[in-house]
Formats: structure tokens, sequence, C-alpha cells
């Protein structure tokens, strides 16, 4: 398999086209545990546009009731960014001095990661993020409430 770079503009444009509206393309999970982790691969794919179709460990959206679980779960896109060595994007844990647009930050308090964002922009030193589930357009990070977070920074994708 070849890897391909990762596309961060177009990631951070389709962010900033959808954050405060959804694509019909992809259903809303927003009544059903949330949307963030489907916006957040959203974005991912379009800078990747790669989709991993392993029914275990794979990362793919082919319709509402046909998608793996690491399209919308916070947890399963973490796990699949970070270990996956096959088709599709990939990436690595890395500090939140590192945070780069295009890249992924994850939510959490003391039990659990519970938010998925997209960073859209850096300004002095705080990324400006944008996501659903309590849609946000470049809201700094400082907006939000939460005890600890990761960030995935993209390192490119597969085909």
């Amino acid at each position: 398999m070849k890897i391909y770079e990762y596309s961060r503009e177009k990631c951070v444009d389709y962010a900033l086209k959808w954050a405060l509206k959804r694509n019909e393309k992809y259903y809303n999970y927003e009544r059903i545990g949330g949307d963030c982790t489907n916006f957040a691969s959203q974005c991912v794919y379009c800078g990747a546009n790669a989709m991993n179709f392993n029914f275990n460990n794979g990362w793919y959206y082919i319709n509402p009731n046909d998608k793996s679980h690491s399209w919308t779960g916070v947890e399963f896109f973490y796990k699949f960014l970070t270990s996956n060595n096959g088709v599709g994007p990939f990436g690595e844990v890395t500090e939140i001095s590192n945070v780069l647009k295009g890249d992924v930050i994850q939510l959490g308090n003391q039990k659990k990661f519970f938010h998925t964002l997209i960073v859209c922009d850096i300004k002095n030193g705080v990324p400006l993020v944008c996501c659903h589930s309590a849609d946000a357009l470049l809201k700094p990070l400082t907006y939000f409430n939460y005890k600890r977070l990761r960030v995935i920074t993209v390192k490119g994708f597969r085909k």
C-alpha cells in the first residue's frame, strides 16, 4: 500500500462548511448519542479520501445502518486512527503544543472521552475548533468544559 498526504486544507474547508448544518449524505446521529464523531469522520474522510471497509477493525460509512463503530464512536475512532496499519487515515497522539489544522481533539472527564472536535485554526497558541453536538464554528478550545484531552495528529492515509 502506498502512503498519501492528508489534505488538512480539505478537512478544514469541509469542517467550516458543515459545522453549523448537516450534509444530507450522512445521517444525523444527534438524537441517538451525538453527532460529533460522525462529523469528525466526515472531515477526516474529506482530507484522506479513503475508507477502510474491514468489518471488525475498519472505518467506513455506507448508510446509517451500514457503518463502522469507529465512524461514530469516540473511543472506536481513536483506536482506529492510532492503530490503523491498513487502508485509510492513520495518526498518532501528540501534545497540544504540536496541534495542526485538520487534527482531531477529543475531550474527556475522569472516566471517559466523550467529545470529538476538528482543529480548524490556531490563534495565539489556542486551537479554534469546529464540531457537532453543541455545534461550534471556530470556537476556542477554552470554550469547552473538560478534565482531560488528547490530540490525534493525522499523519497520512493509505490506499
